[in-house]
């Protein structure tokens, strides 16, 4: 065995063999894959082989289609069938929920170029004969559906690698992973050791304690899962061509021809989480008991649905393993701190989305970032809150929700709460109805007095419009008062604080007492944050700053820091959970806040993108002016243990100016009447500066060569095709809220990224991407919402305070 390697992947299933695959087909040739047993023994030899491009991630359903695209490809080059079967796929729909959620899939294949379509009853039955449409209102047909053969394809991979220079060896258990100090990684294993540049875990069933080696928890776990294959059919072999998919989510089942027979797999409610302690080693090439009594209630749905399965008899029951992270999404990219250790693992749909995730990692290794957002299966959109336990209870809600319907404004239970602000009893008391965020308890509105603190599921408004509507007018009338928990704080402190800021972030450094808002920027020039730095101190020379970002992105940012971190002169302090407090909104904050602030609070002594250290009540704050309300504002940030303190000063200050508190659904709403971006909507690794309108905060010619400076510069020369753009949309009781198309002379020409009701304006509003050729105030397109096309109209100035002089003043 050799003794040195530029890659070592741990894993020979069909995940770690595409990045093999990958990484030789972008130019590295010296890589290597180790596999404890043979290729294919964990859960990629008993998988059913099905693949699709449904995904409500569209970057994740544009990597599905890359990878079915990707095995003609594999084919050619390594000689190697994959046992390919393209014979569509119908998605059944027996709900109005149900039927909505397909019309908004299929609106948003409109831009993606999936040519997938809505079909009728009578065309189910046509595409499929022995499928039983009663009680079916309609479905998603998408042709590039199909199955294939896990073992053919995976040596396909394999071969197609190895003849591009990888190396595979087989039987050959890792035992040990040690990082060295230069960066590489000794691993050691039962046929000697090597050294590895890069470690890529692609550990499948085992990468819990491949991660365990390197000190790591990867959120994950296994889960049993059953799936039946019949005997010979009639039905089956007399229909004149192979039969489609057929996914029942109301049947918790999926369908397909294998042979002569059918294979019909279950999502069942009834799941069981399997080796809850950990993966046995000598797990291998057998099948777990089969437990036909925990699916009985899907086989009756099933025996209704497809009538022909009634009298069929069982070849054989397959129940099995394969891994989950808590979202159902993979977990990939570079683990948070460490060096060069990549992960490859949580790939429970592993023939649907394998080959995306090996080109994405591969990109990622050898460029240094993915060619798009892949924030949705990021490792690090997780963390140190994902305990064994938390995952355990996520990974089995989101087996059992496989097939369920989402939606846009639903909250997930499982796990919950889990974690709390100190404030969180305040806000129960008030009958606060809660959403959950990288872990944490969020406001998402306050339910009115005597109605249960429950938000109903829907695509269309909610029962929460009424309530968040007087949260609205309350901040724009008189005062309100919002936890600001749900922002990341880092704190930046050394000799080297202000440099390294204003390198790795493309704004002008704010002078002491003073913020700037500025993008941090991709060395392609792509937003990857959004953030808000703030002056807090400069003693002799050791200057202090705060920056604040998406709380769910903390661990994202972090790692982004810690890989461009000089060796010596610079902290950085993730506060997010130490530094917390409230902001408060609306024309009367100034008021509120001189009534508890010792110090002058005026225009003069704290203007717009001020901030002081200063006393409120009995605490020593940081009070920040700006507010993503758009309204005059104020941030004030305390230490975690003072924030009910806070709250009581506050509150009983601000009896007589009616402050009322406010949760997310509000700050969502008002965001929309400034045109204010979110990040992962409007900010996001896809767009760039130009594109979203964040250009005016890029300071292009300050003398420090910041990330990603000569490619902002460059489409800075060149022009974006394309820009965000706010409109007003004649909605009827469903608004935009992402993804939709937009229409200009019945073309598909743009999309939203974001929208909802505007309650104080009184407007729907979205905001989306049109080509700048189109963009111009009063520009009229259409936006498709739940198949509908709703007329919507372009505008260029802020429904709320045009010239910002409420916010400024």
């Amino acid at each position: 065995m050799k003794t040195h390697t530029q890659v070592a992947i741990i894993g020979g299933g069909v995940v770690g063999c595409s990045v093999l695959y990958h990484l030789t087909k972008l130019g590295w040739r010296d890589v290597t894959l180790i596999e404890r047993a043979e290729l294919t023994s964990g859960s990629t030899w008993h998988a059913a082989g099905g693949f699709h491009t449904l995904n409500a991630d569209t970057n994740m359903a544009a990597l599905q289609g890359y990878t079915i695209g990707l095995y003609k490809e594999l084919e050619e080059i390594s000689g190697q069938s994959c046992g390919l079967h393209h014979v569509g796929g119908i998605t059944l729909a027996g709900s109005p929920d149900r039927m909505d959620y397909l019309r908004a899939e299929r609106a948003k294949h409109r831009y993606m170029g999936l040519d997938t379509h809505l079909v009728t009853p009578e065309e189910i039955r046509e595409l499929s004969p022995i499928t039983n449409t009663d009680g079916v209102l309609g479905a998603l047909y998408d042709p590039l559906d199909g199955h294939l053969d896990p073992y053919g394809t995976t040596h396909a991979y394999a071969r197609a690698a190895k003849k591009q220079g990888a190396e595979i060896i087989l039987r050959n258990r890792v035992l040990e992973t040690k990082p060295n100090s230069n960066g590489t990684w000794e691993i050691i294993t039962v046929q000697g050791n090597l050294i590895a540049e890069h470690v890529v875990n692609a550990g499948g069933l085992w990468a819990r304690e491949v991660g365990e080696m390197a000190g790591v928890y990867l959120p994950l776990h296994p889960m049993e899962h059953q799936y039946l294959a019949t005997e010979k059919i009639d039905a089956v072999v007399n229909h004149p061509t192979e039969l489609p998919h057929v996914m029942d989510p109301e049947g918790e089942s999926y369908l397909r021809q294998e042979g002569q027979g059918l294979v019909i797999g279950f999502y069942e409610q009834q799941c069981v989480p399997w080796a809850v302690d950990g993966t046995p080693w000598d797990f291998g090439n057998e099948l777990l008991e089969d437990n036909l009594d925990r699916i009985g209630d899907a086989m009756a749905h099933a025996f209704a649905r497809y009538p022909v399965l009634a009298k069929a008899g069982i070849k054989q029951i397959i129940n099995g393993p394969f891994t989950f992270a808590p979202d159902g999404n993979p977990l990939v990219g570079p683990v948070p701190g460490l060096r060069n250790y990549w992960s490859a693992c949580g790939v429970m749909a592993g023939f649907s989305q394998a080959g995306g995730v090996g080109l994405i990692l591969a990109e990622w290794m050898i460029e240094g970032e993915p060619s798009r957002d892949v924030f949705a299966m990021d490792v690090s959109r997780f963390g140190d809150y994902c305990t064994k336990s938390y995952t355990r209870l996520k990974v089995t809600e989101n087996y059992q929700r496989r097939f369920s319907v989402s939606y846009p404004n639903e909250e997930l239970p499982a796990a919950r709460p889990f974690k709390t602000t100190p404030a969180y009893a305040i806000w129960q008391q008030q009958n606060a109805v809660f959403g959950s965020g990288y872990g944490m308890e969020q406001v998402n509105y306050f339910a009115p007095p005597g109605e249960p603190p429950y938000e109903t599921p829907t695509f269309r408004r909610s029962n929460a419009f009424a309530a968040v509507a007087q949260e609205c007018n309350a901040v724009r009338n008189g005062v309100g008062i919002n936890e600001i928990h749900n922002f990341s704080k880092f704190e930046v402190t050394g000799r080297g604080a202000e440099a390294w800021i204003d390198t790795v972030m493309a704004g002008r450094m704010p002078k002491l007492g003073r913020l700037t808002l500025t993008p941090m920027l991709s060395p392609r020039g792509k937003l990857i944050g959004d953030f808000t730095v703030s002056h807090l101190g400069d003693e002799t020379g050791m200057a202090t700053f705060q920056m604040n970002a998406s709380y769910a992105a903390q661990s994202f940012h972090m790692r982004w820091f810690e890989q461009h971190l000089p060796e010596s002169g610079v902290q950085v302090r993730n506060l997010s959970e130490q530094r917390i407090g409230f902001q408060i909104a609306g024309p009367k904050s100034r008021e509120l806040l001189s009534r508890v602030a010792r110090g002058d609070v005026s225009t003069d002594a704290l203007p717009f993108l001020g901030v002081q250290h200063m006393q409120v009540g009995s605490c020593q704050a940081i009070v920040q002016r700006v507010s993503y309300t758009g309204d005059l504002g104020y941030e004030i940030y305390v230490p975690a243990s003072q924030q009910v303190g806070l709250y009581h000063v506050l509150s009983q200050a601000g009896r007589d100016l009616g402050l009322r508190p406010f949760g997310m659904r509000a700050m969502m709403s008002l965001r929309l009447e400034k045109s204010f971006g979110s990040w992962l909507r409007e900010y996001k690794p896809d767009y760039t500066p130009l594109e979203t309108g964040m250009d005016r905060f890029v300071a292009y010619n300050k003398p420090r060569d910041f990330i990603g400076k000569e490619a902002a510069l460059a489409e800075k020369n060149q022009g974006a095709s394309r820009k965000l753009c706010t409109f007003i949309v004649q909605a009827d009781d469903a608004d935009a809220v992402a993804d939709e198309p937009i229409w200009h002379d019945d073309q598909v020409v743009g999309f939203v990224t974001s929208g909802g009701y505007a309650h104080y304006a009184q407007k729907s509003v979205a905001i989306g991407f049109l080509p700048v050729a189109l963009i111009e105030e009063g520009r009229e397109v259409e936006i498709e919402i739940l198949g509908e096309r709703r007329r919507a109209v372009l505008f260029t100035e802020p429904l709320f305070d045009p010239d910002g002089k409420r916010m400024r003043g």
